[in-house]
């Protein structure tokens, strides 16, 4: 993507969206912590559908050490690795206790020598609670990344830093969550809608994908033979 394009390429995210939210449930900076390291490999949905419960007795790092790992298994079996989240939010929680006061850090690298807690977990944990101007790259803004031109990158932090140098500052606070909500429902991994995408012309993937109602209807060979006999 040129250069001179990515303003107007925000420009148009921002019109459509003004604020833009992330989609997992959190009472607190805390809550949202959980819930990050839970959404690692999962739906933001299924996170959200097995946080409900949990948040409603559980939204302090002594309450979940109080909960103990055996029974937070039964709030969060429903999400992929769980034993391993478990064992992770609860190690975490004590570590909040006993050296940072019960308080989430507001610093990155801290963040990541938190049991679960990645570059990623830390950069959306830092721009929600916090709001720092950081962009976690997941894999839809590693493929936004690349398929738009926009910050093209063999791995999510060279993605990442091209995108800390290439967004204009007025909208680096919500431009991981134009990026992530873009890719979510529209630039979508197996067949983006480009037909209906508001920055298609800015765009450098190739070939567009056209609308539903212009896709060739003419039968293949084989279905053509099947149909015949």
């Amino acid at each position: 993507m040129r250069v001179k394009d990515i303003p107007e390429f925000y420009a148009r995210l921002q019109a459509l969206d003004p604020e833009p939210k992330g989609e997992l449930n959190y009472v607190n900076p805390y809550t949202l912590l959980v819930a990050v390291v839970l959404s690692a490999q999962a739906t933001d949905v299924g996170v959200n559908k097995a946080t409900g419960p949990l948040f409603e007795v559980v939204h302090t790092p002594e309450k979940m050490v109080a909960l103990g790992e055996t029974k937070l298994k039964d709030f969060i079996k429903t999400i992929g690795l769980y034993n391993s989240k478990a064992k992770n939010v609860v190690a975490l929680s004590k570590i909040l206790i006993e050296h940072y006061n019960s308080a989430v850090p507001e610093d990155r690298d801290t963040l990541e020598t938190l049991p679960g807690v990645g570059r990623k977990t830390a950069n959306v944990v830092l721009n929600i609670a916090f709001g720092h101007p950081t962009i976690a790259v997941d894999t839809h803004l590693f493929r936004i990344g690349n398929r738009t031109g926009i910050a093209p990158g063999k791995t999510p932090l060279e993605v990442e830093l091209k995108l800390e140098k290439r967004t204009p500052p007025q909208y680096m606070q919500h431009a991981h969550h134009w990026l992530i909500l873009h890719g979510r429902y529209l630039c979508k991994a197996r067949k983006p809608d480009c037909w209906r995408c508001p920055v298609e012309d800015l765009c450098k993937f190739k070939p567009k994908t056209p609308a539903p109602d212009q896709t060739s209807t003419k039968p293949t060979k084989k279905k053509a033979l099947a149909k015949s006999k």
